[in-house]
């Protein structure tokens, strides 16, 4: 698919709830067996537009539409996630192309986060291939992880050092110095260390860095995943939060 040479390049990444899994719904087959799947609803702030754009798992563009992490969190069923609302709500007011970047992965903590991990190269390596593969400008870094380290007090303690390395990292290896990176603080984790992980996400003082708070969006039947209604509202935040604090004239 041809698409326009520049474009306003996102990228998305964290684990399930940046994947999304709006609209994922538990089914029982013949067999007795219980399975998972997207029900395909797509609702209007979601909807694909011409010029807004994915790279898919092969580093190629084509047009955006959820689920955007299919072929990212390929081994789980993802639905609807905060990508396409987002990307919906910047186009509208800025216009242009967009071209958004999937790398989050369910289920996956800070530490598989770390450079040199497979899932933080990979997502280095699909941020410089969307520049290189058509052009255009890497605008932000949308977070959306921390679940996974809610589990035990040691986790939740070192999160504050592994994610301000983290932001340090990615930016130092994308050479874009002020990388501005939205972070979305949890609605969902291990009730005994999710507010010390919370208190990480929106305490961050590292320049550049914005965080927009999920709790209290409504989450989906198993109490950890946003559900669509609430990705819907997770993307028009993650989009004020960005037209706000890095593109004023727009806000």
């Amino acid at each position: 698919m041809s698409c326009e040479a520049s474009k306003q390049i996102f990228i998305l990444s964290g684990q399930s709830n940046m994947a999304g899994r709006g609209g994922v719904i538990k089914y029982t087959d013949t067999h007795h067996h219980q399975h998972k799947k997207w029900n395909g609803v797509v609702p209007s702030e979601c909807q694909p537009h011409p010029s807004i754009f994915r790279l898919d798992a092969h580093l190629h563009w084509e047009q955006a539409r959820d689920p955007l992490h299919v072929d990212i969190d390929a081994h789980k069923v993802c639905g609807v996630g905060p990508g396409m609302p987002f990307a919906n709500v910047v186009k509208e007011r800025v216009g242009g192309s967009l071209g958004l970047v999937p790398c989050a992965v369910g289920g996956t903590a800070i530490t598989k986060w770390a450079r040199g991990e497979h899932l933080y190269d990979d997502m280095v390596k699909r941020a410089k291939a969307a520049v290189e593969n058509g052009g255009g400008e890497i605008k932000a870094l949308l977070w959306y992880q921390g679940e996974s380290d809610t589990l035990t007090e040691r986790e939740a303690d070192a999160y504050k050092g592994s994610m301000e390395k983290f932001v340090c990292d990615v930016r130092e290896d994308l050479d874009l110095p002020l990388l501005p990176i939205i972070q979305v603080a949890l609605a969902s984790g291990d009730e005994k260390y999710i507010e010390k992980v919370r208190e990480v996400q929106l305490g961050m003082k590292l320049p550049h860095v914005v965080c927009v708070d999920a709790k209290g969006l409504k989450l989906n039947d198993d109490n950890l995943h946003l559900s669509t209604e609430a990705q819907i509202q997770l993307g028009q935040l993650l989009a004020d939060a960005y037209l706000c604090h890095f593109h004023p004239a727009s806000s």
